[in-house]
């Protein structure tokens, strides 16, 4: 919808509904048991008057507010008329009964756009609000003091805690650390950055203090740049509009030229033929009977109402979609794009062979590795009680004699006088420990090991495909849809997991730009693309997409404000059960538009010809009408 129209949307609400409903209900009461006081016309008029204005006074300005911006024929301006038309002819209930309902249609929608809203939460702030700057005093004392990052300057200098989100980009000027860059990259593993090196905002250090001086504003940095991308590419995107916003733009000028026509053609003969008299008042009671009647009650109840249940039904499965908009529009996509990390595998560091190590030179190493917070150190003590082992046997406890981390390399051990080094293969060539050069080609994350300055073995480690990948993928492709793979992690690496999946394609070594590029590319083709992914790093191509879809239970919070969907799970399967849903919603959307326009059309022709009256034309819209929700309900009952 355009802007203002939430204007409208947000304007209504309960109270104006039920006393809109109460008045007309009591006025049609007192008017079938002939109340005195109620008969004169001008009572009945204050009271239906009464009785419109909480629910038609917010339509009649949209219909305004639509005609300044151009949409003089939207589905506002043919309920104002309607309702206007049904004044005129003193058909008072009518009016209040069209906008009523007009107005409980547009309710039903908007609540399926609240409740999908409400239920996206804060999971990880994207912005960090405070930022730690070293200060000097008069007396030449240097203290840290937190402030905004707006105020902070280039050249000032910040910490960042272990764990905490850096809040600029900067140059490192403490040794050597690990950083987390998932949310910002996608790359799921941890990255090693030298002193002298830029740390980009958004990035949070895995297992130690660290020392930036800032090299660029808040408003230019990382995470800056990509609301910036995301920005630009929500512009870029068209709101996908739902059929009855479009059958509006034709439905009501066509109306509205008929009625016209309904005056103007019985004028134009009486000026031919003289025997025929032309009363204006009985044609232009018949052109506002036809108004009235073409009042589009079961498409403006059905269709919004049948939206919210596809809605309802999805998030009971744990799929939010954010309005009509998204249902609608993932129903006609040809290509489903997944980020990797996160998204179709764990996001987590999880041991997948072992190599050269025996069952006491692994327990020291596990040892070792107690001794160190790092996410590969966990992942190897996890994979070893995952076996049943203890790191080592109680009796036979090894001895530590000292263990010192090398930040960004491993860890350096003393243990029973016996000296080892467990870390990345830059480690060995640092120790000039030879190793077998065809490590070198294995994507995976590698631990080397080396016991007295010889190789002994190592331990591989990835991020682990999720149990329902396979089978997610696998739905997909019997619905003929076309699947790629976008990370930022190694190509091989990314090829390895397509292959693995059966996914279509896969590129690797992307940044968030390289990823927008490519979707801008598969668009350019052609091709109704959605997007899945769950970091800050994918929130550009969610908007850029045809139809974005977050991973809400782990995903970051711009990903999940930027999505059309959000999927609460991490189940990679609700994406085909989301394309499910969107069909068979759209059938019913499809089912009720029939039915309710052949019939009115019919009922038109019928008024036109003066065979069907006003309250026989009402009688089969409110009967269409049942028939659409009942329809419309279905929907719930899958």
């Amino acid at each position: 919808m355009h802007e203002h129209e939430h204007h409208h949307e947000g304007e209504i609400h309960l109270w104006q509904l039920a006393l809109s409903a109460f008045l007309l209900l009591a006025g049609i009461i007192f008017n079938a048991l002939h109340i005195g006081w109620f008969q004169p016309n001008w009572v009945q008029l204050a009271w239906y008057a009464a009785a419109f204005l909480p629910v038609g006074i917010n339509v009649i300005q949209e219909a305004v507010e639509e005609a300044a911006h151009g949409d003089i024929f939207s589905e506002f301006m043919l309920m104002s008329i309607a309702a206007i038309g049904a004044f005129c002819i003193g058909e008072y209930p009518e009016a209040v009964a069209v906008m009523l309902l007009y107005c409980i249609g547009e309710m039903l929608q908007e609540q399926a756009a609240d409740k999908a809203r409400d239920n996206i939460k804060s999971l990880i702030a994207l912005r960090p609000d405070m930022a730690r700057v070293q200060v000097t005093d008069n007396q030449g004392n240097t203290n840290w003091v937190e402030k905004s990052p707006e105020e902070v300057k280039t050249g000032d200098f910040i910490e960042i805690k272990a764990g905490e989100r850096v809040p600029l980009d900067g140059i490192l000027c403490s040794g050597d650390a690990t950083f987390n860059t998932a949310a910002l990259t996608g790359e799921s593993i941890p990255r090693m950055i030298t002193k002298g090196q830029e740390v980009l905002a958004g990035m949070i250090p895995d297992d130690s203090i660290v020392h930036l001086q800032v090299s660029r504003p808040a408003s230019e940095s990382a995470i800056s740049r990509v609301l910036k991308m995301v920005e630009d590419a929500v512009e870029r995107k068209a709101p996908t509009e739902l059929f009855i916003h479009r059958f509006a733009k034709v439905y009501t000028p066509i109306v509205i030229g008929l009625a016209a026509l309904v005056v103007i053609l019985p004028w134009i003969w009486s000026l031919f033929n003289p025997s025929f008299t032309f009363h204006f008042s009985q044609w232009l009671h018949s052109a506002l009977v036809l108004l009235v009647i073409s009042c589009p009650c079961a498409l403006v109840i059905s269709v919004p109402l049948t939206y919210f249940g596809g809605i309802g039904a999805a998030s009971r499965r744990g799929i939010l979609f954010k309005g009509g908009n998204g249902l609608d529009a993932i129903n006609t996509i040809d290509t489903v794009v997944f980020d990797k990390t996160g998204t179709l595998t764990t996001g987590q560091f999880a041991v997948t062979h072992i190599e050269g190590l025996d069952q006491d030179a692994l327990h020291k190493v596990v040892t070792i590795e107690s001794t160190s917070n790092h996410p590969i150190a966990k992942a190897i003590i996890s994979e070893t009680y995952r076996r049943g082992e203890s790191a080592y046997p109680p009796a036979k406890n090894p001895s530590i004699q000292h263990s010192t981390s090398i930040q960004g390399y491993g860890i350096s051990a003393e243990i029973d006088k016996e000296n080892w080094l467990i870390g990345t293969l830059r480690l060995m060539e640092r120790e000039k420990i030879d190793y077998p050069k065809q490590l070198c080609e294995i994507p995976e994350t590698i631990v080397a090991c080396a016991k007295n300055g010889k190789y002994l073995g190592y331990i591989l480690l990835s991020d682990t495909p999720k149990d329902e990948a396979q089978v997610a993928i696998t739905r997909l492709k019997e619905m003929g849809l076309h699947t790629e793979i976008l990370s930022g992690d190694k190509h091989a690496l990314v090829e390895k997991v397509a292959r693995q999946l059966q996914v279509d394609e896969a590129h690797g070594d992307l940044l968030p730009q390289g990823k927008v590029e490519h979707i801008q590319r598969l668009k350019g083709q052609g091709r109704k693309v959605a997007f899945v992914g769950d970091g800050i790093n994918d929130a550009p191509v969610l908007a850029l997409s045809d139809v974005g879809l977050a991973m809400g239970a782990l995903g970051a919070d711009m990903a999940i404000e930027t999505a059309d969907v959000v999927i609460q799970t991490d189940q990679p399967t609700k994406v085909a059960e989301a394309i499910d849903i969107s069909k068979r919603t759209r059938r019913i959307v499809k089912q009720n538009i029939s039915l309710a326009i052949g019939i009115k059309v019919l009922v038109m022709i019928l008024g036109i010809l003066g065979i069907a009256n006003l309250w026989e034309a009402v009688f089969a819209d409110t009967g269409v009408a049942l028939l659409a929700v009942l329809n419309s309900l279905r929907i719930l009952s899958r």
